[in-house]
């Protein structure tokens, strides 16, 4: 428990960026999941919802309530799920 008057407001302020924090990734998992069921239905707004997904996953990651190389690596994955991600040979 704190004691001191400035641990309290740590305390508060912690929580309130902790439940933005978890908006933040909720909101995040959730488009991701939406772009999943897009990929598998192989519906024709994929790339828009990739593009979605990549910003939100760089905002994310600029905040800090992800890791970058978490961001990145979801962005790779997701992009060569797709189909996007590899170049052809030339």
């Amino acid at each position: 428990m704190a004691h001191s008057d400035s641990a309290r407001k740590r305390n508060r302020q912690n929580q309130k960026i902790n439940l933005h924090n978890r908006i933040v990734r909720s909101d995040l998992r959730s488009t991701i999941k939406t772009l999943r069921t897009a990929m598998a239905g192989n519906t024709p707004e994929t790339p828009k919802l990739l593009a979605v997904v990549e910003s939100k996953l760089d905002k994310a990651a600029k905040r800090n309530i992800i890791p970058t190389g978490r961001a990145n690596r979801l962005k790779g994955r997701l992009k060569r799920a797709i189909g996007k991600g590899s170049k052809p040979a030339a």
